[in-house]
């Protein structure tokens, strides 16, 4: 009995062995896996990586030196039509001047079951694309062929890259699950890379070490005495010096979930990223990378595209000599700086901390990256007697900079001191203005750096609440309609909002979509002030028809009093959250609805006023019903104090939403009245 056990017990080892370690050859495709229809650990998946591999090395080149070689490969199950976009891969390209990376033995088909026989489609040469984003980058894009749901695509290629001190982040987790994944670094002991995990996956990498080899042919000529002839030896010399690997070997790895009001989901993707922290070669001094942000910001600062930029001012003399005639004080002289920056300059969606053109040419043809129109913005200021400084910024997109390294930053903004404040400044956007940053820029921190080249982290995260505000006057039909008058206030960030996405908008075509947005109502005497005023409020009013904003049913009629402008979900419907909410900025939302009802009804229920607030000054919201007789008024007040929440806030936030939306949806409850001054039921309704 027990060697049938032990048996047993063996072949089921070996056989749970043989499908952890599932060998994956390129072209070797299944028929489960083109049969598989969802993935059994997330049914919601789109797609899943069935196979994942990369494979980071150096290679040495007598001549060229030390290069980066990337082998990727990848096999993945599309389900159904959504995933269909995973069909699609892109690559980033560097580049700096001659060097540049480079993609070579490109495969990829897909294959499909059709009439129980495994159907297989190479991918032509004509679906791959390169596209130059900017100066610095390509990207390298192909599209797999004869896409189908159920359908299983794979593909492997080379990279190639000079810039052996820089190894790209690798992402460990994608938007759709990953069943097993691959990846292995490998550096030569003559690069120190420290290695920054980013994300919640609990990641433990095996490392070890092994011997590499470098082979060198050196060539000697010997000149010969008198009439002798020179001649050429060649002589070969091998080094050896040990290869430090890091593996990370995963199975089951989860899709990362979109989360609202995160402000970027890549932030919290869970990777690592090598950071070079020196190169010490043979019989050779050690050269120091990125190891402190005191090291990251001198270097940048005294680049030829940073610092040298600030000191250039000839090219601007006469523009600044009127602006300063023109004004009476520091706060007056740093704001026609801005606005005169903003408006002779024009972005040319290139984001960067290092000039693209350099900020003399930036400025002659009027358009410029970012650090081309903000680094000229900031020289004005200085040579203008104000005490300014840039400051190094990650948009939102980039991420937040956790550790020291001058790829953490990608943006670069102005700082000034007025009367012992901080103002911030951003000229590439129209409707910015001094302490209104782009939202981009809205990223928890940024470095301020001084003029000796040493640095200071700043608070990017604006306090002043930004209002959206609705007064609404509104008669309630019997059969359920509204006839209304509504003027619509928008305050700070909500107007640099509104303007960015509305100021160049044909009004016919926005009414529509407003129109559309607000359940096919009917408007009319649409007027809008301060819609391109930068600094004052956006005020929009107009009179406007909408049906069906009250159940008509028997005698009674039942209604929100916020109608149409009622929030009816909760944005939080996770059990737990691991990402800190980012509101993006501190919010404020009013409303006050004055209500008219037919004259034939009486009110004989109505919300309760609610009056909550969050712990540590988080938010609060007040609903209050006012009024008597035929004339209702409800006021809604919603303040979100706090930029950023902490996930061990998340509990409290998703009750507080959850309160919000049931009072909204509360009903008032309206009666028919009878002849004789009575209502015709006495019911208290639903």
């Amino acid at each position: 009995m027990l060697q049938i056990r032990t048996t047993v017990f063996l072949v089921l080892f070996a056989m749970a062995f043989s499908l952890n370690a599932q060998n994956f050859k390129f072209g070797k495709v299944s028929e489960e896996e083109l049969k598989e229809t969802v993935n059994p650990n997330d049914s919601s998946a789109a797609a899943t990586v069935l196979y994942r591999s990369k494979k980071v090395r150096f290679t040495y080149n007598q001549g060229a030196g030390f290069t980066i070689l990337t082998d990727v490969y990848e096999r993945i199950k599309i389900y159904d039509k959504s995933g269909f976009d995973y069909a699609t891969i892109s690559q980033s390209l560097y580049k700096s001047d001659s060097d540049i990376e480079s993609i070579s033995g490109l495969k990829a088909y897909t294959y499909n079951l059709k009439n129980g026989k495994v159907e297989k489609s190479k991918m032509d040469k004509s679906a791959v694309f390169t596209t130059e984003l900017s100066k610095y980058r390509n990207e390298e894009k192909f599209t797999l062929p004869n896409i189908k749901e159920g359908c299983v695509i794979e593909f492997q290629y080379k990279i190639t890259s000079p810039f052996y001190y820089s190894i790209d982040e690798i992402a460990l987790q994608y938007d759709i699950p990953i069943n097993q994944q691959e990846i292995s670094v490998a550096t030569p002991e003559y690069f120190n890379f420290k290695a920054n995990m980013k994300g919640y996956l609990a990641v433990s990498p095996k490392h070890s070490a092994k011997s590499g080899n470098i082979n060198f042919t050196n060539k000697n000529r010997v000149s010969g005495k008198g009439l002798s002839t020179t001649s050429t030896t060649y002589s070969t010399q091998n080094i050896d010096y040990t290869i430090h690997s890091a593996d990370y070997n995963m199975t089951d790895v989860p899709a990362l979930k979109e989360e609202p009001f995160v402000n970027d989901i890549n932030n919290y993707r869970s990777s690592v990223k090598y950071e070079l922290q020196y190169i010490k070669f043979p019989q050779q001094l050690q050269e120091n990378y990125t190891t402190t942000w005191e090291a990251v910001i001198k270097k940048i600062y005294k680049s030829d595209g940073f610092g040298l930029q600030l000191k250039s001012t000839r090219y601007f003399k006469d523009d600044l000599d009127v602006l300063i005639g023109k004004t009476s004080s520091p706060a007056e002289l740093m704001s026609a700086i801005y606005f005169h920056v903003q408006n002779h300059m024009n972005w040319n969606s290139i984001y960067g901390y290092y000039t693209d053109k350099g900020a003399k040419t930036a400025y002659k043809e009027r358009t410029g990256n970012i650090a081309d129109i903000n680094l000229i913005l900031t020289a004005m200021l200085q040579e203008a007697g104000l005490e300014a400084s840039p400051v190094l910024v990650s948009t939102r997109s980039h991420g937040v900079p956790m550790f020291p390294t001058r790829e953490g930053f990608n943006y670069v903004i102005a700082s000034v001191e007025i009367d012992g404040q901080q103002v911030l400044l951003d000229a590439t956007n129209k409707y910015a203005r001094p302490n209104l940053l782009p939202t981009r820029v809205l990223n928890w921190f940024g470095k301020k750096v001084r003029k000796d080249g040493s640095s200071v982290s700043i608070n990017l995260l604006p306090s002043q609440l930004s209002e959206e505000s609705v007064q609404m006057n509104v008669d309630l039909d019997q059969d359920g309609s509204l006839n209304g008058k509504l003027r619509h206030t928008n305050r700070y960030y909500n107007a640099y909002l509104f303007r960015n996405k509305y100021a160049n908008s044909n009004e016919e075509d926005y009414l529509e979509k407003l129109e559309n947005r607000n359940n096919g109502m009917e408007i009319s005497n649409y007027q809008i002030k301060n819609k391109e005023g930068v600094g004052k409020p956006v005020q929009e009013s107009y009179e406007f028809v909408l049906d069906k904003q009250a159940d008509v049913i028997g005698d009674k009629i039942y209604f929100s009093p916020l109608f149409h402008l009622l929030q009816t979900e909760n944005p939080f419907k996770l059990d737990e959250r691991k990402y800190p909410i980012d509101f993006t900025f501190p919010r404020r939302d009013k409303y006050m609805i004055n209500i008219s009802i037919p004259d034939s009804y009486k009110v004989i229920s109505k919300p309760e006023d609610m009056s909550i607030a969050m712990v540590d000054g988080i938010g609060s919201f007040q609903y209050k019903m006012l009024g008597e007789g035929q004339n209702l008024q409800l006021v809604v007040d919603l303040k979100l104090n706090h930029v950023v929440i902490g996930a061990e806030h998340y509990s409290y936030l998703k009750e507080f939403f959850k309160n919000l939306v049931e009072k909204q949806t509360e009903k008032v409850v309206l009666s028919k009245i009878s002849s004789n001054g009575t209502t015709e039921s006495t019911g208290k309704g639903r």
